[in-house]
């Protein structure tokens, strides 16, 4: 069984149970060491973006689980996204910095929203397992519809015809263009897809850890 197997379940994380098994935390962080010395210049681009994403996932839950027990990975001013706390095939570098000057610039693909998990509430899941080149694509684009079809992601009230939707839309916004815009990109996706009019909110971020229940 993988770690992610092990301790990823569809309502959080379980960081306790990690955090008390010495062993799979000393895999984890072997894990971590592989990605920080990795050298992906062989890899198309579909398994280079598989592995930024895994990259980005496997130091979170790692400097989740050093901050563990806690209430939230993030602090006043986001030093835990924006220090440069990781290394990731050589290079040392933050989570704001992989994500934002690395992963979206050079793949510009949506989808990579809905694949990383950031440890918090209003994150889309963590998934159980991790991301391969042949399956990149497909598995993006499927967790961007559970996301979309969850009130998390996208929050429809038909009384007053309005739609709250994750802060990650609007943070992002501009990365959506590529497939219409927004509205657009979750209707393609959504079972019930948004009506035209409709108004256009957005939900508070919830910050708390995505620890299990």
């Amino acid at each position: 069984m993988t770690l992610l197997q092990r301790y990823a379940t569809s309502s959080g994380v379980k960081y306790a149970a990690w955090k008390r098994n010495a062993e799979d935390l000393k895999r984890l962080e072997q894990v971590v060491n592989a990605i920080g010395s990795a050298n992906i210049s062989g890899l198309n681009r579909n398994e280079q973006l598989a592995f930024y994403i895994n990259a980005y996932n496997a130091w979170i839950l790692n400097e989740a689980l050093k901050k563990y027990p806690t209430k939230s990975v993030k602090d006043m001013l986001f030093t835990f996204f924006t220090s440069n706390r990781i290394k990731v095939a050589g290079q040392q570098t933050s989570f704001n910095r992989l994500e934002k000057n690395l992963i979206m610039p050079k793949f510009r693909e949506p989808g990579v929203h809905f694949a990383l998990n950031c440890a918090s509430r209003s994150c889309p899941k963590l998934d159980g397992k991790s991301f391969r080149g042949s399956n990149v694509q497909a598995r993006m684009d499927q967790l961007a519809r559970e996301y979309i079809n969850t009130d998390l992601g996208v929050k429809y009230d038909e009384s007053s015809k309005t739609a709250r939707l994750s802060k990650i839309f609007e943070w992002y916004k501009d990365d959506f263009e590529k497939e219409g815009g927004v509205i657009a990109y979750i209707n393609k996706r959504r079972k019930n897809p948004l009506p035209s009019g409709t108004k256009i909110e957005y939900q508070d971020y919830d910050w708390a850890l995505n620890e299990a229940k």
